[in-house]
């Protein structure tokens, strides 16, 4: 089944899941690669307590939103440095999108 460009594939897992109906994402959008991190115990347990309390579905999700939350915190910055070159005067004013690479 193909809808807005991903494709879905269905499937039924047998062992021990009573035929539950899985919906299993097949696009290259959506491939994720797997990333191993060690932490120390305290820092586990801070990481346990605020999957519990922020009512992430896994430690994964937690971190996942951690990464977005640190790339927003970067577009923040950008954009606030882009501000003060306009301000400065350093900005140039683009009449097309070619004028990008003058």
């Amino acid at each position: 089944m193909l809808r807005f460009g991903i494709e879905y594939e269905d499937f039924e897992l047998t062992e021990g899941y009573k035929n539950d109906r899985v919906t299993k994402i097949v696009t290259a959008q959506t491939m994720r690669s797997i990333v191993n991190i060690s932490l120390p115990i305290s820092l586990t347990k801070e990481v346990e307590r605020g999957v519990k309390e922020l009512h992430f579905a896994s430690k994964s999700e937690f971190f996942r939103h951690l990464v977005r939350e640190w790339l927003t915190g970067h577009l923040v910055l950008d954009l606030a440095a882009s501000r003060r070159e306009y301000t400065q005067g350093k900005a140039k004013r683009l009449s097309n999108m070619k004028d990008l690479w003058k």
